[in-house]
């Protein structure tokens, strides 16, 4: 088993669908979130988060956003991970004034 989870912007993408590859409900997701933003809050939820540049979510071959490689932790599964990871984005926007 991987210590770690990938986590791609398309997981936290509230305008696509879960054919798409979204992979939380969509009243949780975000416009447009980057792998800072994802790298960030992973971060702050005390996890080691590292960015890896130039990688395509396999669904979106065509696009290179990159994606967040983030270790595991005891107990979290990755959705529950990647919720947490959309709600810190969600407050670190709030803080700074953006949607």
């Amino acid at each position: 088993m991987p210590d770690h989870y990938y986590v791609y912007p398309e997981y936290l993408a509230k305008g696509l669908s879960r054919a798409e590859g979204r992979r939380i409900p969509a009243a949780e997701g975000l416009v447009d979130p980057s792998t800072e933003e994802i790298a960030q809050a992973a971060k702050r939820l005390g996890t080691k988060a590292e960015i890896e540049e130039g990688k395509h979510y396999p669904r979106q071959f065509f696009r290179y956003s990159g994606r967040v490689k983030v270790a595991k932790r005891e107990r979290m599964t990755k959705t529950k991970l990647l919720r947490a990871v959309a709600a810190e984005i969600h407050r670190l926007r709030a803080q700074a004034g953006k949607k």
